[in-house]
């Protein structure tokens, strides 16, 4: 037998340098996962942040804090933005500064009233740019009706940012007799979402990549605490408000699942999910229930309120797209599953890391 040739043997595989979309649970550093809503986030919050400074009030974990002073319930809530790139179809990171915040607090049901505005600028951005960023949040606000009161402005070296960035707190009023929160799910409950979903995730990532679908999608991004005082004046006896920004709707939902534990069902064919987010949502390898959305809500409602909270929010613009998409049940707590057009069911987890980070 003739003598093979010499190989060269091949190193030994080393799994500590493999790559994966969906980052290692054990990472030693921050990874971008960490920013996207999902377990990842959940657990540096709990096992730093609140592990550091925790707190009854931190504990509740909510999309703001709830707070008693001087006789009023105030919510109070903080939010970074750092949106690539700064404008998109349908919105900015200025639009996004205030009615991120604006949102947050109104998921308690308080009305909001002023907000906070800290800028992070780059070294080397254009000042066209930053005022374009600051007019959009002083238009955002006014719409919202609420007041930008005070800030700050910080300027870090050229290559040590990303042009801008933008912190704003918030503070609310909330009304006696409204008690908002996710441990408050209860079976039985009504899920019911207030428009279309994945707008925003989508508009951002399209702009982004320079893709094209045919239309251009634009970003849901809008103040909804008119819409939930719309709510309100049907029943103050909303369980759970919830925005589903990173993470989507599936985030929100496993949140909502585990605080109060119980188990949600959805129904596939009654998630109202425009053409255009799904044929792209196809395209990219997305599922739009994990798309971040900036102009929606998640309701949890008792079933004998339901009917007259859809038709409230049908009646309002940024409700108008409302629908029942599921319930709260006492099966699988903790679990949120939806049940296919195909007639089956499949479990909607919450999710690692972000399918598109960097979205607000």
């Amino acid at each position: 037998m003739a003598d093979l040739a010499p190989t060269t043997a091949e190193p030994p595989v080393d799994p500590a340098n493999w790559t994966c979309p969906a980052p290692l649970r054990d990472q030693p550093v921050v990874v971008m996962g960490h920013g996207g809503g999902g377990a990842l986030s959940a657990e540096l919050v709990r096992d730093v942040f609140a592990a550091a400074y925790g707190n009854p009030v931190l504990a509740a974990l909510g999309d703001c804090a709830v707070l008693r002073l001087g006789g009023a319930r105030l919510a109070f809530s903080t939010d970074s933005y750092v949106v690539r790139p700064l404008f998109f179809p349908g919105g900015s990171l200025g639009d996004l500064a205030v009615n991120g915040t604006v949102n947050d607090l109104a998921m308690s049901g308080a009305r909001p009233a002023y907000l906070s505005a800290a800028f992070v600028l780059e070294e080397g951005v254009e000042l066209t740019v930053v005022d374009r960023v600051a007019r959009a949040m002083g238009a955002a606000a006014k719409a919202a009706g609420v007041t930008v009161a005070t800030g700050d402005t910080k300027v870090v070296e050229a290559g040590h940012g990303d042009g801008v960035y933008v912190t704003t707190a918030g503070i609310g009023l909330i009304p006696e007799g409204v008690d908002i929160r996710p441990q408050r799910a209860r079976p039985g409950d009504a899920v019911i979402v207030s428009g279309p979903i994945g707008l925003h995730g989508v508009a951002v990532m399209s702009v982004r990549e320079g893709l094209e679908f045919g239309v251009e999608i634009a970003s849901d991004t809008a103040p909804l605490a008119d819409l939930v005082a719309a709510m309100l004046a049907v029943t103050p006896d909303i369980h759970v408000l919830r925005d589903p920004t990173r993470g989507g709707l599936a985030a929100s939902l496993n949140e909502i699942a585990r605080a109060s534990g119980t188990g949600v069902r959805l129904r596939e064919r009654a998630i109202p999910v425009p053409e255009a987010v799904a044929n792209a949502c196809g395209f990219l390898g997305l599922d739009p229930l994990y798309v971040a959305n900036e102009g929606r809500l998640v309701a949890f409602v008792p079933p004998e309120q339901a009917e007259a909270v859809l038709e409230a929010m049908r009646a309002h613009p940024q409700g108008s797209g409302a629908a029942l998409i599921g319930e709260c049940v006492a099966d699988h707590p903790g679990t949120v599953v939806v049940e296919t057009g195909l007639g089956g069911t499949r479990v909607v987890d919450l999710p690692l890391g972000e399918q598109l980070p960097r979205i607000c």
